[in-house]
């Protein structure tokens, strides 16, 4: 078996960042090259999710870094996006995903703007 490129082992990276993201959590596309060692490849993380194929890869769970859907509101992509992210327990009010705290979000607890 020929050695993979360095294009392969970074989409298989990307994939393996995306496949661990648990059931009801969310993470942004720069937060999955940073998992994936690519830090700064957020655009990449879209590339290789817009070329999946894989119907078991959850990609529903991978948002803008501001929780917000990157599709269209309008579109079927939105729409799905949604429902999946809905189904499993996550709240989406418009077009955004709200995550739940965590003790990882120490700096997001303490510098974000309140919630309404």
């Amino acid at each position: 078996m020929p050695a993979k490129s360095p294009a392969e082992r970074a989409a298989a990276a990307i994939l393996a960042a995306v496949r661990a993201i648990p059931r009801a959590q969310v993470a942004g596309y720069g937060e999955v090259a940073r998992r994936a060692g690519l830090p700064g490849r957020a655009r990449l993380v879209v590339r290789i999710l817009a070329g999946n194929d894989d119907p078991t890869l959850p990609w529903h769970r991978v948002l803008r870094s501001d929780g917000r859907i990157a599709f269209p509101p309008d579109s079927a992509g939105f729409r799905e996006q949604s429902r999946r992210l809905r189904a499993e327990g996550v709240r989406v009010e418009n077009g955004r995903a709200r995550r739940p705290r965590t003790a990882a979000d120490l700096d997001a607890l303490l510098w974000a703007p309140e919630e309404r």
